[in-house]
């Protein structure tokens, strides 16, 4: 028995240091943060069933299409030049944007990036953080769904994805950005992603102006299911989403993995709640757009704070995100599916409260939560609004004058479907032989 024991204490070393290989990598990180990304990539087509399930009928298709295309030309632009924008080092601009030492991904591959990710190949930090760059002007499509052309939605994503989510990008995760710099958390996006989406929107659906033949505010879902499923799609990969960027399967992603299931469930319960006491009913809708807020709002916080901040930044998120849905046709703004109303003001939340609610228990490379990290929070937070904002409404303006922005009045009223998809979501005998008819 000593014998064993003896040999079984011998081989006990080499079986802990078994997963670690050359150059430092870890395999249980690497396959982690891989697999993280296949579930934020899985993020993109749940928004869009979440969006498409939204709008109506006549417009599921191009509401859908506008996602994918981020999925097909964001990821093309982040191979050849997004990464590298908005993550290498840029020489004396590296406060603001990173330079072109890895345009193509040259020098992206199995060895890693100390700088980014000590235990991971250089190639699997990219294309996780690859995954944020799709869904980030997926989510501003939400805006200005069923009046925008698709062909100016996939110009002013390819230059929007260049001139402000790479540099904001830089400004928050990458070593010498400016933010990263003053302290600012950010741990998974709350700033990076929904707050700079949620400038851009409200910039788009300003200039746009509201559809055309809108009666009211708001129009009826045309499939309740499908924006369930794509809240469900949402809260699944959401968990990759925070949870993958702590870059290793560690004590720091069970906490966000458990945050990000917590946050979600008390926004969801907080907005039903809601929903309850003024209709006395309870909405598909409602639980999703709920837990969707929750999502949003937990994002900068998933690896800082303890569960029970997280079920507090829920509850708030929902609180405040359902009096801004309420109260957002008063400004007279289309935002068609409220994209500022949820991603913007439950992320903004989000992120001021990471100031005041982060803890060193959960992350030791944090500070705790105070009001100069308040501060240095609201510092980030308004400075990607006005950096979004201003720059997405040049950009629009620049994409108006290369190709119409907005659909005309009779293709809105027929339906984006088959005026820039050529196609309609669902067919019957009467579509099947209308003269309107994908391929007629």
């Amino acid at each position: 028995m000593r014998l064993l024991a003896a040999a079984l204490a011998a081989a006990t070393p080499s079986l802990a240091t078994a997963a670690v290989g050359a150059g430092g990598l870890d395999s249980g990180d690497t396959a982690f943060v891989l697999l993280s990304a296949g579930l934020v990539l899985l993020m993109t087509p749940g928004l869009a069933f979440f969006y498409g399930g939204l709008v109506r009928a006549k417009n599921v298709v191009h509401t859908m299409n506008m996602s994918l295309v981020c999925m097909a030309f964001v990821g093309v632009l982040w191979a050849l030049v997004g990464y590298s924008l908005a993550f290498s080092p840029g020489g004396g601009l590296d406060w603001f944007v990173g330079g072109l030492a890895w345009a193509g991904l040259v020098g992206v591959g199995a060895r890693p990036e100390p700088s980014l990710a000590a235990t991971v190949p250089h190639g699997a930090f990219m294309l996780f953080q690859a995954m944020f760059a799709i869904i980030t002007p997926a989510l501003i499509s939400g805006a200005i769904v069923e009046r925008v052309r698709l062909k100016a939605f996939i110009l002013f994503t390819l230059l929007w994805s260049l001139v402000v989510y790479a540099p904001v990008a830089h400004w928050v995760w990458a070593p010498g950005g400016w933010l990263r710099g003053l302290g600012a958390l950010d741990f998974a996006g709350g700033t990076v992603v929904h707050i700079n989406a949620a400038a851009a929107a409200v910039v788009g659906a300003a200039l746009l102006g509201r559809r055309s033949g809108l009666k009211a505010p708001t129009v009826i879902p045309h499939n309740v299911p499908f924006a369930i499923l794509g809240a469900g799609l949402l809260w699944f990969g959401w968990l990759g989403f925070n949870g993958g960027s702590a870059l290793a399967a560690n004590g720091l992603a069970a906490s966000a993995f458990a945050n990000t299931f917590f946050a979600p469930a008390a926004a969801a319960a907080t907005w039903a709640l809601i929903e309850l006491m003024l209709h006395g009913k309870v909405s598909g809708v409602g639980l999703a757009s709920g837990a969707v807020a929750g999502m949003v709002a937990i994002t900068p916080a998933a690896g800082y704070v303890t569960p029970l901040s997280a079920l507090l930044l829920g509850a708030a998120a929902a609180a405040a995100s359902f009096t801004a849905v309420r109260y957002r046709p008063r400004l007279g703004l289309d935002d068609s599916l409220d994209v500022f109303a949820v991603h913007g003001v439950a992320a903004t939340l989000g992120a001021l409260l990471t100031g005041l609610l982060a803890s060193k228990a959960v992350n030791p490379d944090a500070a705790d939560g105070s009001l100069r990290l308040l501060g240095v929070q609201a510092i980030g937070v308004a400075a990607t609004f006005l950096w979004s904002g201003a720059l997405s409404f040049l950009i629009f303006k620049l994409v108006g004058l290369v190709t119409p922005l907005r659909a005309d009045q009779q293709d809105e009223w027929t339906g984006l479907d088959l005026a820039d998809a050529g196609e309609r979501a669902y067919v019957t005998s009467e579509t099947e032989s209308s003269p309107h008819a994908a391929g007629a």
